[in-house]
């Protein structure tokens, strides 16, 4: 894990390294109705594990300095992401549930939010037991793109006590206004790519 905070490497200064992911993104990625980025054959159905390490190996360049002691995601898509990154920084990964399981206590932290690839509203729910007062976060996610989701996340964190340290997503569409939105968290926001513009023609990476 990096403790120094002049150790960290920036978006830019990793462009080389996370040339395989922009790449996979130009030739498998696929632009649907409705601003979707269609990735689910390498990041978020079927996942491909190197591409995934290299991910998680990256958010560790960027918030180990930080000395995080949790990764927050959101199930399903994140989880991938969000695993390798602890992986890479060595501590646990808490995923917010969408279903309520009969394992979860009563005084479960939930979040409602709305859904643009399954239409209406996802629960997001965490058990105090995994995540608390103490608890110093890093939020990793798949996309930011309205925030709201990141948000939700956020509010969990706070609402259980924990230090939100950090935000990190693969793809972030600038485009929208979910870097605006998170703002007010007053914490850093990463993203290993960043799209400026895309529609059915392909992606634009922004420089």
């Amino acid at each position: 894990m990096l403790t120094d905070p002049q150790a960290r490497v920036a978006s830019a200064d990793s462009w080389s390294d996370l040339a395989p992911l922009r790449e996979r993104i130009r030739r498998d990625g696929k632009v649907l109705p409705g601003g979707i980025l269609k990735v689910d054959s390498f990041i978020n159905h079927q996942v491909d594990p190197a591409l995934m390490a290299l991910m998680g190996r990256e958010f560790a360049r960027r918030f180990g300095y930080l000395r995080p002691t949790k990764v927050l995601t959101a199930e399903i898509s994140g989880i991938a992401p969000a695993l390798q990154a602890g992986v890479a920084l060595d501590v646990p990964v808490v995923f917010a549930r969408k279903t309520r399981s009969v394992t979860l206590p009563p005084n479960t932290y939930e979040r409602r939010v709305p859904s643009r690839t399954k239409g209406g509203v996802t629960l997001l729910l965490v058990s105090p037991e995994y995540l608390g007062p103490g608890d110093r976060v890093v939020i990793i996610d798949d996309f930011l793109a309205s925030g709201q989701t990141m948000e939700a996340l956020a509010g969990i964190v706070q609402e259980a006590g924990a230090t939100l340290l950090g935000i990190g997503v693969v793809v972030e569409k600038s485009f929208e206004d979910g870097r605006d939105r998170l703002a007010h968290l007053g914490v850093p926001i990463e993203s290993l790519v960043t799209i400026s513009h895309m529609d059915e023609t392909g992606v634009e990476f922004a420089s």
